[in-house]
């Protein structure tokens, strides 16, 4: 069992920055990376990134790449998403997920993902 919590989202002009913090707990061993995803209103949830637990393989969505970035503090079990450069469409509810390493390469995919955070609202204003 892992569990996740989500933070740092909130309301930000274009062009802002936030970065979000996913604290992890349980089973935070080298079984599982972590991802983000994110569901805009009326959308289905898309995959934002990944990083794997060494940090050394992190995977991107087109939409963020160059603007977004993971890292991870494996001390505290927390990875964070630096989000720069934010834009309108960025707003959405943002997921935290744990991904096992049996379906690393499937990491674009919601369905690989075992457990969820409850998501924390990032908000662009233009």
């Amino acid at each position: 069992q892992v569990q996740l919590w989500e933070s740092g989202g909130g309301l930000v002009q274009a062009g802002g920055s936030l970065r979000l913090s996913c604290a992890a707990s349980g089973r935070t061993d080298s079984t599982y990376a972590l991802g983000w995803f994110r569901q805009a209103p009326g959308k289905e949830r898309e995959f934002v990134g990944t990083i794997g637990s060494s940090a050394i393989t992190v995977w991107y969505a087109d939409s963020v790449k160059g603007r977004f970035s993971l890292s991870r503090d494996n001390a505290k079990n927390t990875v964070y998403l630096q989000m720069n450069s934010l834009k309108p469409e960025d707003t959405a509810v943002y997921y935290c997920a744990a991904l096992p390493y049996r379906r690393w390469l499937e990491y674009y995919k919601e369905t690989s993902y075992d457990y969820w955070g409850q998501g924390t609202q990032v908000t662009v204003s233009s």
